[in-house]
């Protein structure tokens, strides 16, 4: 069974969705809710995204991987996180601190994270609402996650800081990397606990906090958290794109684009899973994509897959399952895929249209991987008959052949996805960050 119980091909779904976003052209344009953002908390976030204090090593970001240059990832496949130096695809080892392994994913880009339909978050949504849990967010630490966290956007900006390839460090390099290493994430000593101590010993961020909460009030890893998110909510908004001023009544699509709006709420059927007013369904889906790199194995496990979405649900029928993305700037962040496996969009609507041949023909080149001595085994899971087996029978899409010139339409309607506003930044990088620390520029 497939991660939703059944295939994905092109019908009445997609044709139905298509009448009605039509319609919208005369009346208005779909609501996307975003919370509403404190100016100063937004600001603080955005010092403390930019401030490598919140690394392990103190020499990485959260802006490093998920930088505007790159549509808010990283314009590689998969990349590399702590130990690397420089931004984009420039970014490389640093000789005096090599990265033990690639990032497993490719970085998220960041549009509209902060809209309250995102209930979910990564590529397998390991971050997601859920009832029961103290906290009403389900995460990989179970009941002991942090409380007064505000979204599920706040808890997801707290897991790179913890993680020893992205951001936390690897064994025997700093206090946090220990902690991480010896299982010790929440509570007093814990990671978060030493990321918090840290922020606070800064005077510029200790009397920010105090303003925003309070004289007096303790400073914990959910408010350094609830600011990222503050910050991400409001400079990563993207719903003002052409497409939302042509349902709105206030402009024209271009008649290449208008064909491609229709197909891809019509025949080409991309709606079944890219519907909504961020083209998003917000479920989990196996589309064949070539897998590589380190996957995300167990340590005694001898191959280098990535289970998707089965690993946070220990369901056989979610293997290779991943999240739908939203294509709000989609032209901004290639590559595409989990993995960034295909390096353009034409690249990326072709595997859609033949996933298992596309897999049993993937030309490595298309990755864009920098250079990283101690990644062996890339391709090891690309080239092991039995793996690609396994992600060829999870396929669940069935969509129909698209001509050359269609594929054209269907990227020019893509074009008009992207908020112009947005991709420029609104508070933007700064100049500087209370620590000190250089800014990744």
């Amino acid at each position: 069974m497939s991660c939703l119980g059944r295939g994905i091909r092109a019908g009445a779904l997609g044709a139905a969705f298509g009448v009605l976003v039509l319609a919208r052209a005369a009346v208005a344009a779909p609501a996307i809710e975003f919370p509403d953002v404190d100016p100063e908390w937004a600001r603080l976030g955005q010092l403390l995204f930019w401030d490598p204090v919140l690394s392990g090593n103190r020499n990485i970001s959260c802006g490093t991987c998920h930088h505007p240059r790159f549509g808010t990832s990283d314009g590689v496949s998969l990349g590399i996180g702590e130990g690397g130096i420089g931004v984009g695809p420039d970014r490389r080892p640093d000789p005096a601190n090599m990265p033990e392994a690639r990032i497993p994913r490719n970085a998220p880009a960041l549009w509209n994270r902060g809209a309250t339909e995102f209930a979910r978050l990564f590529h397998d949504g390991r971050v997601e609402l859920a009832e029961g849990y103290p906290s009403g967010i389900r995460t990989p630490v179970g009941e002991d996650f942090v409380e007064g966290i505000a979204s599920p956007l706040a808890a997801q900006a707290l897991f790179p800081l913890v993680s020893p390839d992205e951001m936390a460090g690897h064994y025997g390099e700093n206090e946090i990397s220990r902690a991480v290493a010896e299982g010790r994430i929440t509570g007093p000593g814990g990671a978060w606990d030493l990321i918090v101590r840290r922020v606070v010993a800064i005077p510029a961020y200790r009397d920010a906090f105090a303003r925003l909460l309070g004289d007096g009030e303790e400073v914990t890893i959910a408010d350094i958290g609830n600011a990222i998110a503050a910050f991400e909510t409001y400079e990563f908004r993207a719903d003002n794109s052409l497409f939302d001023r042509f349902l709105r009544g206030e402009a024209e699509l271009p008649a290449d684009a208008r064909r491609g709006m229709e197909l891809f709420y019509g025949k080409a059927g991309c709606a079944a899973c890219h519907s909504g007013p961020l083209q998003t369904d917000h479920e989990f889906h196996a589309i064949g994509v070539p897998q590589f790199g380190p996957g995300k194995a167990a340590a005694f496990e001898s191959h280098h897959r990535d289970p998707g979405r089965a690993l946070v649900t220990g369901a056989e029928g979610d293997a290779f399952c991943f999240r739908t993305p939203s294509l709000r700037n989609v032209t901004l962040t290639a590559p595409y895929g989990h993995d960034g496996a295909f390096p353009t969009l034409r690249a990326m609507i072709r595997h859609h249209l033949d996933p298992a041949g596309s897999l049993d023909h993937y030309d490595p080149s298309m990755a864009v991987l920098p250079e990283l001595p101690t990644a062996g085994g890339d391709w090891a899971e690309l080239d092991d008959a039995e793996g690609a087996h396994l992600v060829r029978t999870s396929i669940e899409i069935d969509l129909p052949d698209l001509d050359e010139e269609e594929i054209d339409d269907l990227i020019a309607f893509l074009g008009t996805l992207t908020d112009a506003e947005a991709a420029r930044g609104r508070l933007g990088i700064p100049e500087a960050v209370p620590s000190g620390l250089p800014v990744d520029r």
